[in-house]
């Protein structure tokens, strides 16, 4: 257990201050923010620093920081030193700066910063891109709770002949679309707060399940320590695209822009998104661990990296009551990301064609075309053999690639401001390998031999280097003549 203790130290320790360091290149001031000087009662509503906080947290932390652990932890406890760095250096970074510059630039959302930073032939591209996973993360949380409740609270076969299954799909599909079109502090700002509780309630009890279970966890030696798992899989990328919003997520920018609306003041900025971020990073390492733990216990082969895995643990160290109480507050997860990112589509439109989102019939729609869209894609999940395990993997690949973008924004606005872009630079570097090495080797990609997908995106990398500084070099110039 010692590694998981050193990564927990890493993780905590190196949060703390890294974010103050990335607060200190920021430099948040007393302006006024978008929240009062854009006031409309519906997106743009300040609310206090610990609800946006929480609703942050709850936005940002889907299934992913719980089904990605639990699949990423196949390859040692390598993950317990790799979620921390990865978490401290490079998501909560991203999303620290990416809701911080859109407070500075009127509360936009992520498409309007990068159009204004990377100009227009990046943003059409990353419009694609983000809709595209705006929509697929919409689709995946719905599956992904539903059939949880189904299976673990219901007590039912979640398949498709099911007629629950399809029930419980409508009704989270129905508070979606409340969560999309309703003021954001008459829905989401109310039951976050229960949410919220549900959710820590949950960590907080699977985190002391595993020193009162006494859950063995394997230490990181030269031993437990390979590039490659028994079953070729290579940690270089597939680790990094498998634990995504455990260590960095390009969803997570579109959420920090999202809550920017809200935020009473620049000096929270650093609790709402780098020390969120941070305790995602906690929520993963405790399931990276519980799944490691349930895992030499010896259960059945078939069942390891899969979701059930969830119902094993919770139920093994909390008891029928306790884990159904943990089954609850991981279900909540996919629901707070799920009604987010629906609502993030909305505005990304709206702002992209110039829409006032303050009459309920613009916003509806919008929304129409984005819950058709939904609806197709989770029908196709649920009624296809293999379907969701695509999308999955699509969504995760989309979901790092979104990343690089907002990577790219954010050092090409460090460079203009005066201040050090490579913080973000370095992170956004590393994820472009990493995205581009994974599609170009991946059989749901070009399938090509792991050695030319390797120098495949080592190029790409360097590429988008020189691309990152010579467009942050023109900016700053630009801004200098300005100002001249």
């Amino acid at each position: 257990m010692n590694t998981f203790i050193i990564g927990l130290v890493m993780l905590l320790v190196g949060g703390t201050f890294y974010g103050r360091y990335c607060e200190k290149v920021f430099h948040p001031d007393d302006r006024q923010t978008p929240a009062f000087s854009l006031k409309d009662g519906v997106d743009y509503v300040p609310m206090k620093g610990r609800k946006n906080a929480l609703i942050e947290l709850l936005n940002i932390a889907g299934t992913g920081p719980i089904l990605g652990p639990i699949q990423g932890i196949l390859f040692g406890p390598i993950a317990f030193i790799f979620i921390p760095i990865g978490c401290v250096l490079g998501g909560a970074l991203h999303d620290y700066m990416s809701g911080m510059i859109s407070l500075r630039s009127n509360g936009e959302q992520m498409p309007s910063l990068i159009k204004r930073h990377l100009g227009t032939k990046v943003h059409k591209v990353y419009n694609i891109f983000v809709i595209l996973l705006m929509i697929l993360v919409g689709a995946v949380f719905i599956y992904t709770p539903g059939d949880l409740i189904v299976a673990n609270v219901l007590k039912q076969d979640a398949i498709a002949s099911n007629p629950t299954v399809w029930v419980v799909y409508a009704i989270i599909f129905a508070y979606y679309i409340c969560a999309t079109l309703f003021p954001i502090d008459k829905i989401i700002g109310r039951v976050y707060p229960i949410f919220g509780a549900i959710l820590l309630l949950s960590a907080v009890g699977i985190f002391f399940g595993l020193f009162i279970k006494g859950y063995q966890l394997d230490n990181l030696t030269a031993s437990t320590f390979s590039l490659v798992r028994t079953d070729g899989v290579h940690l270089f990328p597939v680790f990094f695209v498998t634990v995504a919003c455990g260590i960095v997520s390009g969803f997570h920018s579109t959420q920090a822009t999202l809550i920017a609306r809200s935020v009473k003041s620049e000096k929270e900025g650093r609790f709402i998104f780098y020390d969120m971020m941070i305790l995602e990073g906690f929520i993963a390492m405790i399931w990276a661990a519980a799944a490691m733990g349930i895992y030499n216990q010896g259960i059945d082969q078939a069942l390891i990296g899969k979701p059930a895995v969830i119902g094993l643990v919770a139920n093994d160290m909390l008891g029928t009551v306790g884990g159904l109480i943990a089954i609850i507050g991981i279900i909540v997860l996919p629901i707070t990301s799920g009604d987010t990112a629906l609502r993030s589509a909305r505005l990304m439109i709206a702002d992209h064609l110039h829409i006032s989102q303050t009459k309920m019939k613009n916003r509806l729609s919008l929304a129409i075309g984005i819950f058709i869209a939904v609806l197709v894609i989770l029908i196709f999940a649920k009624l296809s053999p293999n379907g969701f395990n695509v999308l999955w993997q699509y969504f995760a690949w989309a979901n790092q690639t979104i990343a690089v973008f907002a990577f790219a924004m954010i050092s090409v606005y460090l460079k203009k401001n005066g201040k050090n872009p490579r913080i973000s630079l370095i992170p956004g570097m590393f994820y472009m390998y990493i995205i581009t090495t994974y599609i170009m080797n991946a059989k749901i990609g070009f399938n090509l031999p792991y050695s030319l997908s390797n120098v495949i995106g080592f190029a790409l990398a360097i590429l988008y280097a020189y691309f990152v500084y010579r467009l942050g070099k023109k900016s700053q110039t630009s801004a200098s003549r300005s100002l001249n």
